[in-house]
């Protein structure tokens, strides 16, 4: 085969690829959620619900040098195939979450070539300087869906972006494949919990000295309302909670780790969640929002239309670059719930939304999805 047919099958062989990867976006998947922040003074009852990331899934959020809190997640953004599609990316708070910096994809140094990219990551403060995340991945790309290959394996940074590759796997399940991931240090211990498979099979569970070298424990039984897929934390009172996801997100205490006191809901629907204390009274909760209604296309938005002031207080300005008259206009909350409606009747407009509670919103213009967030 000469040069010039390698490279012609190899360009043939992306644009099937890109193709068939287009083609899941019309599916169900993880890139039709949004994650979401909510706080609570008491880690029940949360509120001011807001978007924390568009097209993302699989939160971990932990505190690290004094104030500054960095959450990691999977993100799906377009283009695809592209450096932000499907990576792992990091966000950082330094004002206990009040607001947060722009998402970056993480750079794993080490890991095996053929390894497949690192999904559902946790994150834990290993050391005085040092972060350590865990995560799933495979020698190879399993066929026909996750399976038995799909182990636990961990990286180490010293900033939160940049990790090296620690060999060899955390977890190996030799029957099942190992995924969602929740680790940390409790008791003079690490702890580790994964979903075993389905709610009711409860949640895996292994002990480490180390954060390397585990050791297995007693299956932790679960119901068929309770999935032990989200995140541990240790409250201020030094107890252990898993808060994990089901018809509502819940949370179970436990004073050593291996028994725990019973489930208790909190008052949010979605999935996936991590929560963090960082206050006596404030509970942070990052989770997997419910799908978005209607698919929006993510462009430069600023080229098409301005939005100012935002957040805004009772009204909006809308500047629009290009021609849009006749064209409508729609405001969706978080929910995908349509909250607002008007024609376009000019270029520079004003929307009066004093009736809106506080929160996020999508402003969505014509057939073409042109999108842009805004607060309240």
């Amino acid at each position: 085969m000469t040069f010039q047919k390698i490279q012609i099958f190899i360009y043939f062989a992306l644009f099937c690829y890109a193709n068939q990867i287009n083609a899941q976006l019309t599916q169900q998947g993880p890139w039709n959620n949004p994650l979401q922040i909510a706080t609570s003074t008491d880690g029940k009852i949360f509120n001011n619900v807001t978007i924390f990331q568009d097209s993302s899934g699989v939160p971990s959020v932990i505190k690290w040098k004094g104030d500054t809190l960095i959450c990691a997640f999977q993100w799906f953004r377009k283009p695809i195939p592209s450096p932000t599609w499907d990576r792992v990316a990091v966000k950082f708070s330094y004002n206990n979450g009040q607001t947060w910096t722009d998402p970056k994809p993480i750079n794993i140094q080490g890991i095996p070539a053929n390894f497949q990219r690192a999904f559902d990551p946790t994150m834990v403060v290993f050391g005085k300087d040092s972060l350590r995340m865990y995560f799933s991945s495979s020698v190879g790309l399993p066929q026909g869906g996750l399976d038995a290959t799909v182990n636990c394996y961990s990286a180490r940074s010293f900033d939160g972006i940049n990790y090296t590759f620690e060999p060899n796997a955390r977890i190996d399940e030799l029957l099942k494949q190992v995924i969602d991931p929740a680790v940390i240090y409790f008791k003079n211990q690490w702890h580790y919990t994964a979903p075993k498979g389905a709610p009711q099979d409860g949640a895996l569970h292994y002990t480490s000295t180390d954060g390397l070298i585990f050791k297995q424990q007693p299956t932790i039984p679960s119901d068929f309302s309770h999935n032990w897929t989200g995140n541990l934390m240790v409250d201020i009172q030094g107890k252990l909670r898993f808060y994990g996801s089901g018809n509502q997100i819940w949370y179970n205490t436990s004073n050593d780790g291996f028994n725990w006191d019973g489930y208790i809901n909190t008052n949010l629907k979605g999935g996936d969640p991590s929560v963090l204390q960082v206050k006596d009274n404030k509970y942070i909760a990052i989770f997997v929002g419910l799908p978005y209604v209607t698919p929006i296309r993510e462009i430069n938005h600023s080229e098409i239309f301005e939005v100012y002031p935002n957040p805004f207080v009772d009204n909006l300005n809308l500047s629009l670059k290009e021609i849009h008259v006749n064209k409508k206009l729609v405001i969706y909350n978080n929910l995908g719930q349509k909250v607002f409606e008007k024609i376009i009747d000019n270029i520079d407009l004003t929307l009066h939304l004093g009736f809106l509670p506080q929160g996020s919103y999508y402003i969505v213009i014509g057939n073409n999805r042109f999108s842009k967030t805004i607060y309240k």
